[in-house]
């Protein structure tokens, strides 16, 4: 599976007061983001929000898109974690079953994530935020793709792995259409999405 091997921080918070700085730059960069997409955000606007000094965030960060490099790294986390969590508490029958579950949870990470909606994975940023070896969505592709295959126990090919990239990115874009219709995404190209994923899918896995 592909992690996330690119490290923003110039150095990691040795001391919980520390982290917990880090947390408020990121919190301030997401906020920043609603309001004025990647261009408006600086380094001093992030200090500023996350009232630190702006010696104490290039103690961390070298720059604005080290920021939003270690958000988007949060966001990654943030994405598997509800994943996972809902895919351990079991009551799938069949892999399918899981993508609109994947789907609603970006859904809903789209509507109540402060920055999600601008940065989410960094695209807006550098399609290779995430990974410097590899695009942002082959990254999540991976992510998915694992978790699929081990808990319905699928066979792990090259073939699957390249049906996931194309299946996110698909899916990345017709969702992208939907919340450019609507603010919290039009419900109906949502749904469009899902049908889209699982047939698309399912001429790889099921009729493998």
């Amino acid at each position: 599976m592909t992690e996330a091997r690119t490290t923003p921080l110039r150095r990691h918070p040795a001391q919980r007061r520390s982290a917990e700085r880090v947390e408020r730059m990121l919190d301030a960069c997401a906020e920043i983001l609603d309001e004025s997409g990647y261009d408006g955000l600086s380094t001093t606007r992030i200090a500023q929000r996350a009232g630190v000094a702006i010696g104490s965030l290039y103690q961390f960060f070298p720059d604005k898109r080290a920021v939003a490099q270690a958000l988007a790294l949060r966001n990654l986390e943030m994405f598997g974690d509800r994943v996972s969590s809902r895919m351990r508490q079991g009551g799938y029958r069949h892999w399918s079953d899981t993508v609109g579950v994947v789907i609603e949870i970006f859904v809903e990470m789209q509507r109540t994530v402060p920055g999600f909606r601008v940065l989410r994975f960094g695209d807006v940023a550098d399609q290779h935020l995430l990974d410097a070896g590899a695009d942002n969505n082959s990254v999540v592709a991976d992510r998915l793709r694992a978790m699929v295959v081990g808990v319905f126990g699928l066979p792990d090919t090259p073939e699957l792995a390249r049906a996931f990239a194309v299946a996110v990115e698909a899916g990345d874009a017709v969702l992208k259409m939907a919340f450019r219709r609507e603010p919290d995404g039009d419900p109906q190209v949502v749904t469009e999405a899902d049908r889209l994923i699982r047939g698309y899918l399912a001429t790889y896995i099921d009729g493998a």
